[in-house]
């Protein structure tokens, strides 16, 4: 079987689990999962368009668990029930629902390692505790990453950059 095959079947089945749960999604989502290969920080997104919706999903998705794509799927079909083009409570309210029937742990984002990924994104800087030694990565030159001195590590160390030759 194909990953479109598989990704279109799941879709499938989630948007049933939806149904039996009466959540308002919309009727008129497309079929066919469309799959996004330069996506490199996002696992999903729903298109809406004039014609209906369309559910994306990032190529390297793929190589996830089938529980793991659902969990994606059911968080874009969400976005095409009325009044949840965010994540707003109404949203929020529909999640919680798929997750408590169907065992999803459906949230705002989901990290590589929450879906069963390793993350594949290049690390071009660690902030460092001073103090446990923790090691955060980072990809881009964020707020934490220019002023470092503005936060604490969770153990109350200070904070210190690296970049990744600095190792």
């Amino acid at each position: 079987m194909s990953d479109q095959q598989r990704l279109d079947l799941l879709l499938a089945r989630v948007i049933a689990q939806a149904a039996a749960l009466d959540i308002p999604i919309s009727r008129r989502i497309s079929p066919s999962v469309a799959i996004n290969r330069r996506a490199k920080t996002r696992f999903g997104c729903c298109r809406s368009t004039p014609a209906g919706h369309t559910i994306e999903l990032s190529a390297a998705l793929c190589r996830a668990e089938d529980q793991a794509v659902c969990q994606v799927l059911a968080h874009e079909v969400l976005h095409t029930c009325p009044g949840c083009a965010n994540h707003g409570p109404r949203w929020k309210a529909w999640a919680q629902k798929m997750n408590l029937a169907w065992g999803y742990q459906i949230r705002r984002s989901d990290r590589p390692q929450d879906l069963g990924l390793t993350d594949q994104r290049p690390v071009r800087y660690w902030v460092v505790c001073t103090r446990c030694g923790r090691r955060i990565p980072r990809m881009k030159r964020s707020p934490l990453v220019a002023h470092p001195e503005r936060y604490r590590c969770r153990c109350g160390g200070l904070l210190r950059v690296e970049l990744p030759h600095q190792r």
